[in-house]
Formats: C-alpha cells, structure tokens, sequence
C-alpha cells in the first residue's frame, strides 16, 4: 500500500484488538507511543511465536512511523504481515488501524518492522523450519 492510496486497506492478517484505556494516555488523552509499540510487539511476537512453534525474541524494530494521534477509547486492530523469514528469525511487518466508532472509515495510525528469533528453553538461538 502507499500512503497515497485513495482508499488505503490493511495489509496483512488481524492479529490483535484491543481498546486505548485512560491509563494508557498522557494528559492531553492521546496515547503513548511507548504503549503503542508494545501493543505491537505483541501483534508482531504472536504470529512470529506461530511460524516458530515456541519461544521467540524481539531484536530490533527497524522502523517506526506515528501517522496519527490515537485517543482514549480508540478501538485498535494489528495487523501482521511476515516478510522474511531466515535459519532462526523472523521479521514481521505490524501496521495499527484505528476502528473509530463515528466514522464508516478505519484509518491507519502506525506501521512498523520487527524482527524476531526464535529462541530455546535456555534463550539461545534455535533453528526454525
């Protein structure tokens, strides 16, 4: 998709849902990006935990793009896309919708790239097939 799309849709596979809770904002009510990327590292390591059928580990993010603020109540869908997968890692194309309830239209929020690895009961690297 590009961000010149008239008509933009998700990429990929709904992953996650989940609803921006007061906790969640600073004090103007839009969400932290912090909390946001953790949601994502979520979405990312579920279906990076699926390919690798065990434990996994985020190694890096490597990129992050904020498109729009996203306030208290927001309800939130992520969706994960894999884009490469190599001996032992995994990187995962995670992008953020918001559902706004007073519109017919999502709109995308966030994107970013993470990389996984599957990892041991010992946390070492491991093969993945």
């Amino acid at each position: 998709m590009s961000e010149l799309d008239q008509n933009p849709t998700p990429q990929g596979s709904l992953q996650l849902q989940v609803v921006a809770m007061p906790s969640d904002t600073n004090f103007n009510g839009d969400v932290y990006g912090g909390w946001l990327v953790s949601q994502m590292d979520v979405a990312g390591s579920l279906m990076a935990r699926d390919l690798a059928k065990g434990r996994v580990a985020t190694v890096a993010m490597e990129s992050m793009s904020f498109l729009s603020p996203v306030s208290v109540g927001a309800s939130l869908s992520f969706y994960v896309e894999l884009l490469s997968k190599g001996r032992s890692s995994m990187t995962v194309a995670v992008e953020v919708w918001n559902n706004n309830a007073s519109s017919i239209e999502s709109a995308k929020v966030t994107d970013g790239v993470f990389v996984f690895v599957a990892i041991d009961e010992n946390g070492r690297t491991r093969h993945i097939d």
